[in-house]
């Protein structure tokens, strides 16, 4: 594969999962790789340790590619800053970044501590910040660049007990369309993609109830590395008018997202008042609230 040749992708959270999969796809298509990962748990409470970065940087070298490790954490301005210069400092370019960096404390909001919210946002949303505005001078003097940043359908579709992390990847959302518009002159595009993959981000979810245990079943079946060829194309120069967009890959399906637009209005000559508004104005917008689902509620077919 020579879709990559030449280019140059740094990929946070590469060492396990997603990440992974991701890194080593990009090293199969040619690019050279900067494997950012921490080595913590998902708390991100453990001990940092570069070791598992360094396994997927020896599997790439093993079969004939290029890529370096890198322990930074996104979360610290300086880390994102270090990490990108990495790519420049080791292959003298930059061509993609792949937010992928997360981790969970997932808890019911009216339990959720401030610590909770703060840790998830600290990495998903900020650290996507980091990592992208580092990259974001080289982007502009080179005219060209692609960000690909991990959004999840916990915060396009809801999932129970992830307020922190259901804001930070809505957040990612916006975060991603903001760059696209602002980086559009430099001919430097943005997307979100939604995975969906049987990884450690997912494996802690309950499994005590029948119902429970047959949604682990069916994701158990998602094969983490089937989100890297699609990313891999949206980092090409095949990918160069796609920006702006929402993607989900789940095994062998991908899908564009909507986004967010008018489907409803209501106006009066007078002006309204709260009992207008109340007698009128909900009643005629009923029909097309949104249900409180979760995603496993909207995706509930076996992944192809």
């Amino acid at each position: 594969m020579t879709m990559m040749n030449g280019k140059v992708a740094l990929v946070t959270g590469g060492g396990r999962g997603v990440g992974r999969g991701i890194a080593l796809e990009f090293a199969k298509a040619g690019a050279a790789v900067v494997v950012n990962d921490l080595g913590v748990s998902l708390t991100g409470q453990d001990a940092g340790s570069v070791s598992p970065a360094q396994e997927v940087v020896n599997e790439i070298i093993a079969a004939g590619g290029q890529a370096v490790a890198n322990s930074d954490s996104v979360a610290d301005w300086a880390g994102g800053q270090a990490m990108v210069q990495a790519a420049i400092d080791n292959f003298g370019r930059i061509d993609v970044v792949v937010n992928n960096a997360g981790n969970l404390r997932d808890v019911l909001f009216h339990k959720m501590t401030e610590d909770d919210f703060d840790a998830v946002i600290a990495v998903h949303l900020k650290g996507s910040f980091n990592v992208s505005r580092a990259a974001a001078p080289f982007f502009k003097e080179q005219a060209s660049g692609a960000y690909i940043h991990m959004t999840s359908t916990s915060g396009l579709v809801g999932n129970f007990g992830q307020a922190n992390y259901a804001a930070a990847k809505m957040g990612i959302v916006g975060l991603s369309k903001s760059i696209a518009l602002d980086m559009q002159r430099f001919n430097v595009r943005s997307n979100a993609v939604a995975p969906f993959a049987w990884t450690r981000m997912v494996s802690s979810i309950p499994n005590e109830t029948p119902e429970q245990q047959k949604r682990v079943e069916g994701l158990k079946k998602l094969v983490p590395e089937k989100i890297a060829p699609f990313v891999v194309a949206l980092g090409s120069d095949a990918g160069a008018k796609v920006s702006g967009q929402i993607f989900g890959v789940r095994n062998n399906e991908i899908y564009l997202f909507s986004q967010p637009r008018p489907i409803r209005t209501a106006h009066t000559a007078e002006g309204w008042t709260p009992e207008s508004i109340a007698e009128r104005v909900f009643p005629m917008f009923e029909n097309d609230f949104y249900p409180l689902q979760r995603s496993g509620d909207v995706f509930t077919w076996d992944p192809v």
